[in-house]
């Protein structure tokens, strides 16, 4: 019996670096996945524009003016484009009640630092980093999780240990972290396509 692929739908706000390593995966015949949906809250995003030039469909879906129509309309697209998987590619929105229970356990996010230590509401970006460093933490770590109605709550999936250097600033901290989160991702989906990690 063939496995069939990991259909994914993908949500960002602005560049879609995840997004962007992902689906040069899928590509390169490294993972074995198909790019289903691309969707944005910003019609200016450049990830819209990555995956129209890559012949995704993509989707923007303003949120501020109605959340709860925004919501609606989110599950429902990720459903008719028979999303299987939903991937957080730096999402600035909170996800609503509906989109949440229609993929419940799957919907991936990446945390750039310790989870549950460094996370919560208005941990993000480069606050995380900051408080890392002024916690004296003899590292930090890239976390994969699944995503539910608190944030950075959900179950942890894959971690990815970064030391911190002597001399390390929240600066050189989160370059170093973003320029892994990529290949954390890739490597995560990887394995829950091969079957090695298998979700709730």
């Amino acid at each position: 019996m063939i496995k069939p692929s990991l259909k994914l739908g993908f949500l960002a706000s602005r560049n879609g670096s995840s997004l962007r390593a992902i689906v040069a995966a899928i590509q390169a015949g490294t993972l074995d996945a198909q790019a289903r949906l691309v969707v944005s809250n910003n019609r200016a995003a450049p990830a819209l524009a990555f995956a129209a030039e890559a012949g995704i469909p993509e989707l923007c879906i303003p949120t501020q003016a109605d959340a709860e129509t925004a919501d609606r309309r989110l599950a429902a697209a990720l459903t008719e484009a028979g999303v299987e998987l939903v991937v957080l590619s730096g999402y600035l929105r909170r996800l609503g009640p509906v989109t949440l229970a229609a993929y419940r356990d799957r919907i991936l996010n990446i945390h750039p630092g310790p989870l549950p230590a460094f996370g919560g509401e208005g941990m993000y970006g480069r606050k995380v980093h900051e408080a890392v460093i002024a916690a004296g933490a003899a590292q930090s770590e890239i976390t994969i999780h699944l995503v539910d109605e608190e944030y950075d709550h959900g179950a942890v999936l894959a971690r990815r240990a970064v030391p911190i250097a002597p001399g390390e600033t929240a600066d050189s901290l989160e370059a170093r972290v973003t320029a892994l989160e990529p290949e954390v991702f890739v490597e995560t989906l990887q394995r829950i396509a091969r079957g090695e990690l298998v979700l709730p």
